[in-house]
């Protein structure tokens, strides 16, 4: 009689912040900790940032079908800026798992944004709480509801928050995840899914901080390679193929730091409220903004009638083009321009030029008030408690599509033909997962 086919292995989906083709080459750490797997190149979403990037992954459909224009954009109604959301009904279209759950099977997504009401069975996510006389507790949101408590217990520490995101962040919170996803697949917290799909934000920290030339970063991977075998491990024994892959490649900054807001103020195109001698954004007269996300930036104009005094005005800002030019972002939530810095270069967000005259958020971690992303939150600054409001201290950059940038991807599994893209990954993977199940 012919012997029985072996049952398809269940499937982890790893996902590592800023792990470029180039560094996992570079990294003898990383590739001896994955038994020498090769790493294949991968090109990102663009833009190369992490939204983005996982929304890509979950519908294999690029930005201007999922809607997921960068890490933040503007609010047109509200006239307000939304960065860092957590409603998985932002990511427009099917999942790649939805056939797999109608057949009955499992799937978890740990540590993705945009994941809270997701179609998934399990669900761990961050969700601190926001006090009303300041600070926050620590909490994270989870499906089942006991599933983050008894995490920590069998961890014996909850997840910190302060270890995921500021001056305090550190590869501890890359750690606190990896083994707590061990303990998933192993069937300790829950039964274990058929499909989970986690995230590693090691590299993130110094990397941005210092560059990936730095001696922190040599530090950083070493921390990852022991993450990644955390997991290698726990994909052996307990039945699951393994897939590791990069959102992008964080390169080295040291180029101009661009402020396109300011330009926009200087021109008569941004408005501020003054309040107490601080500068605030007024979104609801501004004829033109720039939501900023590293290399890149949404400029959003009132009136079409504005675009060319707005271009003029950011002439000297890097490569601007209207909305209808990129093909990858022509969807309603994207700027009617889209800027893109030089490489090594990047954006910040501030309209103002003297410190006396900054919003009080911008001296706290406040990724959800900011309306920009700002990678100065991961440097103490002055007086103590505050973070730095110097820009110049950023050493890492990422964002661009360029070869320079280039992600990728790392398997024990055949996936064949070899995707080269982000989008034909994840389409890669959802026929992978036709079989399971």
């Amino acid at each position: 009689m012919p012997a029985n086919p072996p049952s398809p292995r269940r499937l982890l989906v790893v996902q590592v912040a800023g792990l470029g083709l180039q560094t996992y080459r570079d990294s003898q750490a990383l590739r001896t900790a994955l038994g020498g797997l090769q790493a294949h190149p991968l090109q990102p979403p663009f833009p190369a940032v992490t939204c983005t990037a996982q929304a890509t992954f979950r519908t294999a459909t690029p930005p201007a079908v999922h809607g997921v224009v960068a890490n933040g954009w503007l609010d047109r109604p509200l006239r307000h800026t939304t960065f860092w959301e957590q409603s998985a009904r932002l990511v427009d279209g099917p999942r790649i798992w939805d056939g797999l759950r109608a057949r009955d099977g499992r799937v978890a997504i740990l540590f993705w944004q945009q994941s809270l009401g997701e179609s998934a069975d399990i669900t761990l996510s961050p969700a601190p709480v926001h006090l009303h006389g300041g600070g926050l507790v620590d909490a994270c949101y989870s499906q089942p509801a006991d599933l983050a408590e008894a995490a920590a217990i069998l961890l014996r520490e909850p997840f910190r928050l302060s270890r995921y995101w500021g001056p305090l962040a550190s590869t501890r919170s890359s750690r606190w995840i990896a083994q707590a996803t061990a303990l998933l697949m192993s069937g300790k917290l829950t039964d274990a899914p058929d499909l989970c799909l986690t995230y590693l934000p090691a590299l993130d920290y110094d990397f941005q901080r210092h560059g990936p030339g730095h001696r922190t970063a040599a530090r950083a991977l070493r921390e990852l390679a022991g993450d990644l075998a955390i997991l290698r491990d726990a994909s052996a024994r307990h039945g699951y193929d393994l897939l590791i892959w990069g959102d992008y490649a964080i390169t080295s900054g040291g180029g101009e730091v661009l402020f396109p807001n300011r330009l926009l103020h200087e021109a008569g195109l941004m408005q501020t409220r003054v309040i107490r001698g601080r500068h605030y954004p007024d979104l609801h007269t501004s004829r033109a903004f720039a939501v900023v996300d590293h290399q890149i930036a949404h400029v959003y104009v009132a009136n079409r009638q504005d675009i060319q005094a707005v271009r003029e005005a950011l002439a000297a800002c890097g490569e601007i083009r209207p909305r209808e030019e990129v093909p990858e972002l022509n969807h309603p939530r994207a700027g009617e321009l889209i800027l893109t810095a030089p490489p090594r270069s990047w954006f910040a967000y501030p309209w103002w030029r003297h410190r006396h005259e900054a919003p009080d958020y911008a001296r706290h971690i406040d990724i959800h008030n900011k309306p920009g992303y700002d990678p100065c939150e991961l440097f103490f600054g002055w007086p103590p408690g505050s973070v730095s409001l110097n820009p110049a201290r950023v050493g890492g950059v990422h964002g661009l599509q360029s070869d320079a940038s280039m992600a990728c991807w790392i398997s024990d599994a055949p996936f064949e033909p070899r995707p080269h893209t982000l989008c034909t990954l994840a389409e890669t993977v959802g026929r992978h997962l036709e079989s399971l199940k």
